[in-house]
């Protein structure tokens, strides 16, 4: 038996989503030089490099991507980077994940940057889930749903040959 899939967002309303926050982000960052965008794999990296692409297009600034991995179950922040953390010192970092839904996710890529003197740290997330255990809001989010806490946001960006998409199941 299958499961029943909702529609939240389909390959158009992902769009416009994506191009909304890469406004907010310019609009946020205007008189920078450049802004790194950390994407936490894999989704979250999906969305952020999706965002460079419009704001390589739309702003003034560069952008570069940073790849953050994270052991998602651990009681302890376990991460891998694909850049040098110094890089980051007096920079703009917007951290993008897919969905929020508890903040755990998120509270541990804020926990890559704590020893770094930032100039901002921003957050960004597709989808917002409003069922947060952490003290964790976002600043650039696509949709925000309210959900019961049995229920799950999938989403799908290109793969396995379906088409971009945000489903409730």
């Amino acid at each position: 038996m299958s499961e029943k899939k909702l529609l939240i967002l389909n390959k158009q309303q992902i769009q416009q989503k994506l191009d909304r926050i890469a406004y907010q982000i310019l609009e946020d960052n205007f008189d920078e030089q450049e802004i790194l965008i950390a994407g936490i794999l894999p989704r979250g990296n999906h969305i952020a490099e999706r965002i460079k692409v419009i704001l390589d297009n739309i702003a003034p600034f560069t952008s570069k991507i940073l790849t953050i991995e994270l052991e998602k179950q651990s009681s302890t922040l376990q991460a891998n980077i694909n850049f040098d953390i110094q890089d980051c010192n007096n920079k703009v970092v917007i951290l993008v994940d897919d969905v929020l839904n508890s903040g755990k996710t998120l509270a541990y890529g804020f926990g890559i940057f704590l020893d770094v003197p930032l100039k901002k740290l921003r957050t960004a997330v597709l989808v917002d889930r409003n069922h947060k255990s952490f003290p964790i809001t976002t600043d650039f989010t696509g949709v925000a749903l309210s959900t019961v806490i049995k229920e799950h946001v999938d989403v799908v960006l290109g793969e396995e040959g379906e088409e971009d998409a945000v489903y409730l199941r």
